[in-house]
């Protein structure tokens, strides 16, 4: 019989995991907003949308500078 996987009750797998996802998806929106500044916002969100960044967030960091979280 297998060994039962190693649980972890504060969640620590998963926050790395998550960590990892946020420093990805945190330097793709910093890039596309670079590529704002540069080219121009519809090249800004082709970028984010093939790389599967939500609808939502690409509204918010690109139209809404205001709005976006701190770096």
């Amino acid at each position: 019989m297998a060994p039962a996987p190693l649980a972890f009750s504060d969640g620590a797998a998963a926050g790395a995991a998550d960590s990892r996802t946020d420093a990805r998806q945190r330097r793709i929106v910093d890039h596309a907003i670079a590529v704002q500044d540069s080219s121009s916002t519809m090249s800004a969100v082709e970028y984010l949308r093939t790389r599967d960044v939500g609808a939502s967030v690409i509204a918010r960091v690109l139209l809404e500078p205001g709005r976006r979280r701190s770096s």
